[in-house]
């Protein structure tokens, strides 16, 4: 059974930095992908970033690319997702999720909240001076 947890959100500043982390388990073979999607109130939720586990391919949001990293440690099972650069627009509760039936070309799926599984709690983050 898939299971995932997000940890690491929290309350900074605009220029500063924050890391999220979603510890994934459950998986079979590395045949899926894990995103982060975030959603504020009233508003869809929003891709933000995501890693193919069999090849480690990433993907951004424009929104995001340059300011936000996702990678991946294998041996603690864990994706994170490293964001810096903080802007109020940023503030967000932030879910990871995985994608366990993948479609290629993955760059016209991955953003899609709806090609996800499986999903985490979600953790705040908020971006205030």
């Amino acid at each position: 059974q898939v299971q995932l947890v997000e940890s690491g959100g929290g309350l900074v500043q605009p220029g500063e930095s924050l890391t999220l982390s979603c510890a994934a388990s459950g998986f079979a073979s590395d045949y899926y992908a894990i995103g982060w999607f975030r959603q504020v109130p009233g508003k869809e939720r929003e891709g933000v970033s995501s890693i193919l586990i069999l090849d480690g391919t990433t993907y951004y949001a424009d929104s995001v690319k340059g300011r936000f990293t996702i990678s991946r440690d294998a041996a603690k099972n864990t994706v994170y997702l490293q964001m810096n650069s903080l802007k109020p627009d940023d503030t967000a509760v932030y879910y990871c999720a995985a994608d366990l039936g993948l479609f290629f070309p993955y760059s016209s799926h991955w953003y899609k909240p709806l090609e996800y599984d499986e999903w985490g709690q979600g953790t705040q983050v908020t971006v205030s001076s």
